[in-house]
Parts: C-alpha cells; structure tokens; sequence
C-alpha cells in the first residue's frame, strides 16, 4: 500500500486514495465537445467515502446544451483504479487518459482521447499544484491529466447517436475532503484563431493552519508552450464579479494573462462534503472566456473561448480584493 501511495504521489492523474477509509473523494472529469459543437458532455467517475465510513463510486453525467445532470451509484466493490497508471474500471465502465468506455443505463460506446497532453512534471512539482502537491492536509487538490486532445467515437445517448470524432476533450480531477468554501473555476479549449490553445484557471479559499489564505493556480497551453500562473509562482491576481461577468488577471514578471468570463446557463452537480456527495454547485458549459496574454509587453494572443466550463461556487466575497 505505501508504494502505491509514494508511486501516485508523483503520479496525480492515478488514483490517490490508497489507505484512505473515511472523509475523502476523489474523482475526474472528463469534458467532450463534438467537432460541430452541438454537443458537450461531461463524464465525472469518483468515489465518495463519508464521515462514518460509509462509501460508494459514482460516475456523474452533465448535458452542457440541454442543461440536464445525472448521478449514477455504484457499490465501492465495483470501483477498481489501477496502481501503476491512471486507469479505472467502474462495473462495466473504463476511463483512462487514452479511452473511455461507458456502460450505463440509456448510455454506451467508447471514445478515444487522442494525442493528450499532459501537465509536464518538474522536480519538486509533480503536477499543477506545484509544492503544495506534498502538502498532507490540503482540503482539496487538483490535478491535469490533458490539457487538449482529439476525440475518436461514438455514444448512444438517451436514444441519439453521437458522435465525437473530430471533436475536443479535456481532463482534470479533484481529491481530498471538500470542494473550497468559495471558488471560481474555468475551462475552454476551444478558440478561433489557433485549434491548439487550451485554459483551465481558478481562484479558491484554502484553509491553513487555522487559517485561510486566497489561492490560485491557471495553465495556458498555447501551440505547444504552457503559460503558468499560480500562488507558488509568485503571481500576483485581481478577480472582480459583476452580475453575470468575472474580470480576472494573472500577473508575474515577463507574462500577464487577462480573462473575462460571462456566465451562462447551468446544470446542478452533486459535490463533496468532507468526502460525501451530498453538496450542490452549478456549472456550465456555455460560459465565453475573453483571453488575452502578453509577454513581456506585448501581446501574443487574444480570442474568445467557447463551450467554456465556468463554476461559481460558494461565498466568493472572501476571493475578492
């Protein structure tokens, strides 16, 4: 079991629960965009492992277009990751950085994820969270396991044939106790100007050692170079929520990196409670992400993003200045 834990610490995009009894989830999210765009889907398996003890796997289905969520449980027997590699099986469903297979009621086929790309690993930061990664008593960690990738498949879907074949995906997942009390969280991989640019970026309450402090961490993947900003790099953000708008920039020496989010309509998600899916959140997958990043002055791109995942979540005053 140690080296198990010791091997997917290095590892985030495997599972991290080894040991873990009670008060703790973990789960991904798998995020496909069909090449016409008419469909966005989000898959999310996960196990849920309450205060007393008591566990079950799940795989959570969101509908981005027609705003509708589905929430599939599992007895804890069914939920086998493997300890050499990201890979899940869930009963009859599998889900790895290269496929995914699914097996659900009014809800079958398989997809292949092409071409992934990964958050690179360096000494000292084996995925996005940087340092942090080693800290034992986080609240929440995140972790990327594909920026970008191609799609290759098909899905019966509630009675329709979809097909993501040509299409976009993106992959991330979250583990530990709970979501934070307040964060904002977006995601889009989908510009106009270059098919090769992907941005995930959040701001969220952590707490710390009996405190809190305001954290944040973003990555933009642009033809091949990844753009960083974060806590532990010594940036700098300004978030500011306005109605239905979020202005938030990243700023460190040599790079600033400007987003506008404007919500859209959403879908209600089941979220963790100190390791219960027992929370509430609302995301969407039709926000639009004004991006735009400058290097040493001067800028080098600027775009919209669609089909964008945006969360809004808790009492974000406390995110703000």
């Amino acid at each position: 079991m140690l080296h198990h834990k010791l091997r997917s610490l290095w590892n985030p995009d495997q599972y991290q629960g080894w040991g873990r009894g009670r008060k703790y989830f973990e789960g991904w999210y798998f995020k496909l965009v069909s090449r016409d765009e008419k469909q966005a889907l989000a898959f999310i398996p996960g196990i849920s492992m309450s205060e007393n003890g008591q566990k079950h796997a799940f795989i959570q289905v969101m509908d981005g277009k027609k705003c509708q969520a589905e929430y599939h449980q599992f007895p804890e027997a069914d939920f086998h990751p493997s300890p050499h590699r990201f890979e899940v099986a869930l009963a009859q469903n599998y889900f790895s950085s290269e496929e995914i297979r699914l097996d659900l009621p009014e809800i079958s086929g398989s997809i292949k994820l092409v071409h992934p790309t990964p958050w690179p690993k360096m000494l000292g930061a084996p995925g996005i969270m940087g340092w942090y990664s080693f800290v034992p008593f986080m609240e929440c960690n995140h972790g990327i396991v594909s920026m970008h990738h191609q799609l290759d498949g098909q899905l019966d879907f509630h009675g329709q044939t979809l097909d993501f074949s040509g299409g976009r995906g993106y992959v991330e997942k979250d583990w530990g106790r709970s979501f934070p009390r307040a964060y904002v969280w977006m995601q889009s991989n989908h510009f106009s100007t270059t098919d090769r640019a992907s941005l995930m970026a959040s701001v969220a309450h952590i707490p710390w050692l009996g405190s809190y402090f305001i954290g944040f961490i973003s990555g933009f993947w642009l033809k091949g170079r990844l753009f960083k900003f974060a806590t532990y790099t010594g940036a700098k953000k300004t978030l500011r929520i306005t109605g239905e708008q979020l202005e938030l920039v990243y700023t460190q020496p040599g790079s600033e990196l400007r987003i506008l989010a404007r919500q859209a309509a959403g879908t209600s998600l089941v979220s963790p409670l100190s390791g219960e899916m027992k929370g509430k959140i609302q995301e969407s997958l039709q926000a639009t992400l004004q991006v735009e990043l400058l290097e040493n002055g001067k800028r080098i791109f600027e775009d919209t993003g669609r089909n964008a995942g945006l969360e809004v979540a808790g009492t974000v005053e406390v995110l703000q200045p």
